[in-house]
Parts: C-alpha cells; structure tokens; sequence
C-alpha cells in the first residue's frame, strides 16, 4: 500500500479523524489503523479499513501498517507518552511524513514537536474553549462544528492559487479566505507578507459541499 493515511489508536478521537478523513476524499482501502484492542479493530474492518494490531511504538508494527509509503500519520492514543514514542518512532522511520498529533495536556506539546510531529491538537483545551464559547456564543460554535464536520455544509479546505490570482490580495478574491500557506508557513489573511500573492501560495478557504463533494 503507498499514498495512504495510518491513524493510530481508533477511539473516539481516532474514529472521528477517520471520518473526517474519508470525508476528505480518501477511500477505506486507503486508510489504515493501528491499535490493540481487538474490538476496536473489528468495529475499523466492519467499514472496509485496513486494520494492523499491534503497539504501534514499535517499528515494526508501523512498518507492517506501511507507514514508510504513507502519506500522513495521525497519532490519536489514550496517553500523551504513548503519543511521542510514537511520533519519535514514526519520524525516524518516515522522516518526510506528515505527522498529526493529539495530546491531552497542552504541557505536553512541546514535547510532541520536538518528536517531530507537524502539528499537535489539545484535545481537553480545544473541548474547554467550545464549551466555554457555548456558554455566551452558541451559534459560533455551531460554526465551528460545521467546519470541521466533513458531512455538514461548510468545510475549510485548502487549494493551491490561480494564475490569474497571482499578484492579488488574498483579501479580494470571491472565496472567504482565513489564511494563505507559503514556504511552509501560515500566515493571517491580511498580513503584509503576502498581500500579494506569489506562485506556489496556497489558500485556506471556507467551502460549501455540494452533492458532488460530499
């Protein structure tokens, strides 16, 4: 298998990065979960997932679930120690992977981005926030919860920059745009740096799913 996503740990936050990755556009075949729990793996075969079980801090067990041909690695376990071994172990193996962690405590994200993960989701405090949003502004959360619902209307996607949108401000183009992507770095819609767009940006836009997309 190449060009596939390996989410490890299939939990609540492992079963809903799954679905928002199929949402994304990837087939089942094409996405592979690792736990050890065999009731878990079970529920990821009954949909059509490749399933590997096994303690993924192990290199082994990443290489059987293919991680060396993998796209992207999603690293979503009950325990913040268990998640760097994991990074650290994946991004020896992987070094160019993209690699997508959750931890619990927001202490511990640093730890993460030293293993060498891309980006680390806090998943207790970005619970907090909406709830506490909730508590004065419930229709914003709302918002929120329809981007990141790959089956709700609204869904933030990121493409790369037209032509005909080379030398233009990001903040004129027709599409709601939240952040322009260069060399690597995100940066804020309405920073100078690039309120003119160059060849190779990419923008992070708000989409609406239609039929076709969902």
């Amino acid at each position: 298998m190449r060009n596939h996503v390996v989410v490890v740990g299939y939990g609540t936050k492992g079963q809903a990065a799954v679905k928002t990755v199929r949402g994304d556009g990837h087939d089942v075949d094409h996405i592979v979960v690792v736990d050890t729990d065999r009731g878990r793996l079970d529920a990821a075969s009954a949909l059509g997932l490749v399933t590997v079980r096994g303690d993924a801090t192990q290199s082994s067990v990443l290489r059987t679930a293919g991680l060396p041909h993998a796209t992207a690695l999603v690293v979503a376990t009950n325990r913040d120690d268990t998640a760097v071994m994991v990074t650290l172990t994946a991004r020896e193996m992987a070094p160019k992977i993209m690699i997508t962690a959750a931890v619990r405590a927001a202490e511990n994200v640093h730890l993460l981005r030293q293993s060498g993960a891309d980006s680390v989701v806090v998943s207790a405090e970005t619970a907090g926030r909406l709830l506490g949003m909730a508590t004065t502004t419930p229709a914003v959360v709302s918002v929120v919860e329809d981007l990141i619902s790959p089956e709700a209307g609204m869904s933030i996607g990121e493409r790369v920059v037209d032509e005909a949108e080379i030398g233009g401000s990001p903040r004129h183009l027709r599409d709601i745009v939240l952040g322009v992507v260069r060399d690597g770095q995100v940066h804020a819609v309405d920073a100078p740096a690039v309120d003119a767009l160059e060849r190779g940006d990419k923008l992070l836009c708000v989409r609406r799913a239609g039929p076709d997309e969902r």
